[in-house]
């Protein structure tokens, strides 16, 4: 263990980056099963482990964190939406209208879409909310390390870095690929802090720009965090946007949330007041709804 995961071992992504090595063999092929046979797996593929530890970036895209972030689209209000996602991985969650969605309140979407997501919900969100029907019109996300879903290696990795034995996630993010195979949405290599100003300076004033992230921003320092702020509030003051956040929710938790300990919260300028929609768990399989 140590031997394969080098300079790299002391970090928090190096168990992550290991077993992400292991399952690309068996999704290549090479070891049909090699949970059954660890530690000679281990053994007897040690160099290539250690180099894909060494060299890959931990790249996941959790498509079911879009069931969360549904409401928050719709919450935004506008019958135009150009999106910029902030960390995409591959950008499926730029697709998000392209789902069906599921909750005791309702649907949204459409019966034949090719993945409906559901998840457990509590008081909310609203039938009425349910109802808007929003058109994407722009797709946009910025990222260090874009996966490209055209190429097969890469979309591979992706499902690499899913657990072996969740089977669901697996087959949400296979029909997301899909999808996304024949629509990518337009990816740009970069760090968005950077990127960021560029992009909304040039935004279209005939639609509602929604920069959005999910599970994005716990990478940052506390310091770019604040860096981020800054440039969105700025941005929000010059013209129309809206800010859509699914982060943990930090020193805002209460003992009494149990495993919801992250927020779905929208900004909308003009005006820019942050309104706290829903609390939620880090994957989109539980939401408690908190906002109107």
């Amino acid at each position: 263990m140590e031997e394969i995961c080098g300079a790299r071992g002391s970090s928090w992504d190096a168990p992550l980056a290991l077993f992400g090595g292991v399952h690309l063999l068996a999704l290549g092929g090479e070891e049909p099963d090699p949970w059954s046979r660890l530690p000679q797996v281990l053994r007897e593929h040690r160099a290539r482990l250690a180099r894909f530890v060494a060299e890959e970036p931990v790249q996941t895209n959790e498509v079911q964190r879009a069931w969360g972030l549904l409401p928050g689209f719709l919450s935004a209000g506008a019958p135009v939406l150009d999106l910029v996602e902030l960390g995409p991985s591959a950008g499926l969650n730029l697709l998000w209208d392209r789902w069906a969605y599921r909750y005791p309140a309702g649907s949204w979407g459409s019966d034949d879409a090719p993945l409906a997501l559901h998840g457990e919900a509590e008081g909310g969100p609203p039938a009425e909310l349910l109802e808007r029907r929003p058109l994407v019109r722009g797709r946009l996300g910025i990222d260090r390390a874009p996966v490209d879903v055209r190429d097969d290696a890469a979309a591979l990795r992706l499902q690499a870095f899913v657990w072996a034995d969740q089977e669901e996630r697996l087959a949400r993010l296979r029909a997301a690929l899909e999808v996304a195979r024949h629509e990518p949405p337009e990816l740009v290599a970069g760090d968005y802090l950077e990127e960021l100003p560029r992009l909304l300076a040039a935004r279209a004033p005939d639609a509602l720009t929604v920069v959005f992230h999910s599970a994005s921003t716990a990478y940052l320092s506390a310091e770019d965090r604040a860096r981020l702020g800054g440039i969105v509030e700025k941005a929000g003051e010059e013209a129309p946007l809206a800010w859509l956040s699914y982060e943990h929710a930090g020193d805002d938790i209460q003992g009494e949330i149990g495993f919801e300990t992250f927020a779905l919260d929208l900004r909308v300028w003009p005006g820019g007041e942050r309104r706290r929609l829903a609390r939620l768990d880090g994957h989109g399989n539980r939401l408690r709804w908190l906002g109107p």
